[in-house]
């Protein structure tokens, strides 16, 4: 049986423990304040406004407090948490609101705009503001929860298949899947993440990134407060401030992405910044350049790389410190628990050393996606290993090492070309700051290569140059055809480039032939 109640067994077992810092106002709470505030939320959202188990609650907020209630408040009133993405336009948010058929929706005062604007095409039957109303009709969060009369609260049981999130996808290709989340999912990612990365309630982590993303909730914030660990909460980026924070707080372990750690390695407070307790640093989300493991290393920073998508837990590898500086670049060997198999396209294992579709089977992988059972289908196998798209090599050690996406592989003359092999080698050039490749048609070769690269500040360098410098490394059919020079790649907010608009705006400006 998996308890739904993650934040209630915590605060059980060490309630005046530290649970919460957060940065904008200094406040703290532990563990047991931290659970008595969702259990009044969950009270105002289902005695309150008479939501009842299964109910879905959409929620639209920067990083906040209130963001962290309602996570917990959700799993103990039976409900479902929806995040939504704060960059989404409110076109792209009435079709999540639609699909996932929302009873209420939790809003901060920054989103009053796109409230109303969304309001025209997306039916909500209450709106909660967590800040002054936007409208005639909508409640207020802080009045709820005073209206609420004194009572001990008793949970709603929920049973581990029963979901606890509806986790949209970027929608990349197409329109936006929402992920399933049970709390057997939300859980077992939790302890396991703890107890594989050796997290401890002495650890204390920052958490920079947003808590609409399944990175934000589920990489360090729920895997910490299971450990009995303090979450120190960020509302924004700031860089200045999270080094800062680093050095109050005596951080021990710190999450981000690699758009994140470029941006904090070059802030001018790095060269200066007080690192004395971390014990590691990780990244995920998109391939991690070897230039900034290097460049933390060489601040005597141990420096990991990890793996997960939203439809598996987003943990699903570990390594050790040790592990970390002989295995570089590699994202470990699977967590306990984790099944991991690399396939062909006929579904058969590929041997160690080849490139093969990674699949992950365990009790961290969605039940699939809501109200799609066609995606669901083909995401996962009768024997339920879920099909990431990712390609990945396994060493003789049993580690990992990811070639890229399925669908970014090119095939070149019939060979096939991996743009991750490509891109790693562009980026140890001196000059290269950012490099992206990209698969175009070519009326000979069926589909070559094209780099599009960013160079650092004052470097410069030619395609020419560039090319030279990658051929005694890499066979000559997975040379690019041609590298174009950009100022910067298109990324979403997890770092990951999108590629499908540099090779449209290559396409529209040189022709598809």
């Amino acid at each position: 049986m998996i308890h739904a109640d993650l934040l209630g067994e915590r605060a059980r077992l060490s309630p005046d423990r530290c649970a919460l810092v957060f940065v904008p106002t200094g406040e703290r709470f532990t563990y047991r304040a931290l659970n008595a505030r969702a259990e009044r939320v969950a009270a105002f959202l289902r005695d309150g406004l008479g939501l009842v188990k299964g109910d879905r609650v959409a929620l639209l907020a920067h990083n906040r407090v209130e963001y962290v209630e309602l996570f917990f408040a959700a799993a103990k009133a039976g409900l479902v948490l929806v995040p939504l993405g704060t960059r989404l336009t409110p076109h792209e948010l009435a079709f999540i609101v639609r699909n996932a058929d929302v009873s209420a929706l939790v809003y901060g005062g920054d989103f009053a705009e796109t409230v109303a604007a969304l309001r025209a095409e997306a039916e909500m039957p209450r709106r909660i503001a967590l800040d002054a109303p936007a409208a005639d009709g909508d409640l207020s969060f802080a009045a709820g929860l005073a209206a609420l009369p004194e009572a001990p609260f008793e949970r709603t049981r929920c049973d581990g298949e029963d979901l606890h999130l509806l986790l949209y996808t970027s929608g990349t290709t197409g329109k936006p899947k929402g992920v399933m989340v049970p709390h057997r999912m939300t859980s077992w990612n939790a302890w396991n993440t703890a107890l594989c990365w050796g997290l401890t309630e002495h650890d204390v982590s920052p958490v920079i990134t947003p808590l609409y993303h399944a990175g934000g909730l589920g990489a360090f914030f729920a895997p910490i407060l299971a450990a009995g660990g303090t979450v120190v909460l960020h509302a924004g980026f700031d860089a200045a401030e999270i080094w800062a924070t680093v050095a109050r707080e005596r951080c021990t372990v710190v999450l981000g992405v690699p758009t994140i750690w470029k941006l904090l390695l070059e802030h001018p407070s790095f060269e200066r910044a007080d690192l004395s307790s971390i014990r590691w640093l990780i990244s995920g989300g998109a391939p991690l350049p070897l230039y900034l493991i290097e460049a933390y290393q060489a601040r005597g920073i141990v420096f990991k790389q990890g793996y997960g998508l939203t439809e598996v837990g987003v943990n699903c590898f570990a390594m050790s410190v040790e592990e970390s500086i002989t295995k570089k670049g590699s994202i470990g060997r699977p967590l306990m628990m984790t099944e991991a198999k690399l396939v062909d396209e006929s579904g058969s294992e590929v041997p160690a050393g080849e490139v093969g579709e990674l699949c992950l089977r365990g009790p961290h992988v969605t039940k699939g996606y809501w109200r799609n059972p066609e995606a669901t289908a083909a995401a996962l196998d009768d024997d339920g290993f879920f099909r990431t798209g990712d390609l990945a090599r396994k060493d003789a050690d049993g580690f990992f090492t990811i070639a890229g996406r399925r669908k970014d592989m090119l095939i070149s003359g019939g060979v096939n070309v991996y743009p991750a092999e490509i891109e790693g080698e562009l980026l140890l050039h001196p000059a290269v700051m950012d490099a992206a490749v990209v698969g175009v048609p070519d009326r000979t070769w069926g589909e070559v290569g094209v780099a599009f690269v960013v160079l650092r500040p004052g470097a410069s360098a030619t395609g020419a140059e560039l090319l030279a410098f990658a051929e005694p490394r890499l066979a000559r059919y997975k040379l690019p055809k041609e590298v174009v020079f950009v100022g910067d790649l298109p990324r979403t907010a997890y770092g990951k480039v999108v590629k499908g608009e540099l090779r449209d705006a290559y396409l529209a400006g040189r022709g598809a032939s």
